[in-house]
């Protein structure tokens, strides 16, 4: 049985202790950010480098801890498991136990950079970006919707900018997959001027696509602010929900 106090500390910051956890849970996973940007450091002393070692073996015993004790008191655990939320406080650790037992060093490298989603993490503990994960779930059709159309859009930029310019610039343009390139810098706008057209046909083409580029970047804001808006509201109607939607999935 689970006591109560352990309970409301880790689920609820309406106690003084649950917002004493949740402010030192914050502060570490910021610190241990920090830590892990310093370790790419190449110019400090050895000494420097044990103790940040030392720093992240302290900060994965908090977060296992912290995840064994959101699992124990979770009402429906496997619930929580499987939550967004969940797979997020499993991964910010498995780095590391999966690095125990593996000896390939690219391969820990890699698996290193996983802890990044330990920022993540503060979505859960901070209000505003609580909203934006709430938000993001309400809008998730519209944008999965809008995320497949940009790529089947990105997709035909490819190929209608290959078939345009490939006999002028056989080497830039020397496949559709080599288009994509073009294709992504031009849809979102940016533009890097390594590859461009130079025939009549690409140009204009080009300007079509850079047209269709502005809605690429503006409809997802659009949508993200109408959903944010919406959380906002059903909070303000409901006083319950400030504290619904602290709680873990």
């Amino acid at each position: 049985m689970i006591p109560q106090f352990l309970k409301s500390m880790v689920e609820s910051r309406a106690t003084r202790a649950g917002r004493l956890f949740d402010g030192f849970i914050q502060t570490l996973i910021v610190l241990s950010l920090v830590a892990f940007s310093l370790e790419t450091v190449d110019t400090f002393e050895p000494w420097v480098y044990r103790w940040l070692h030392i720093f992240e073996l302290g900060c994965i015993a908090v977060f296992t801890l912290e995840y064994v004790l959101r699992i124990a008191v979770a009402e429906k655990k496997l619930a929580y498991i499987f939550s967004f939320f969940g797979l997020v406080d499993l991964l910010s650790i498995l780095p590391f136990y999966l690095s125990q037992s593996l000896h390939h060093l690219q391969t820990i490298r890699s698996l290193r950079l996983i802890r990044l989603l330990r920022l993540v993490k503060l979505a859960r503990y901070n209000r505003a970006l609580h909203h934006l994960t709430e938000a993001l779930k309400l809008a998730r059709e519209e944008l999965i919707l809008f995320w497949t159309a940009t790529i089947v859009l990105m997709y035909l930029a490819a190929v209608g900018i290959y078939y345009f310019e490939h006999e002028a610039q056989p080497d830039v343009f020397r496949s559709v997959f080599d288009s994509l390139w073009w294709a992504v810098a031009t849809l979102t706008t940016v533009g890097y001027g390594d590859v461009y057209p130079i025939t009549a046909g690409g140009r204009l083409f080009t300007f079509f696509i850079l047209m269709l580029g502005l809605g690429v970047v503006s409809v997802p804001t659009g949508i993200l602010a109408s959903a944010m808006t919406t959380v906002r509201a059903r909070e303000s109607k409901n006083p319950l929900t400030k504290e619904l939607l602290l709680k873990d999935e």
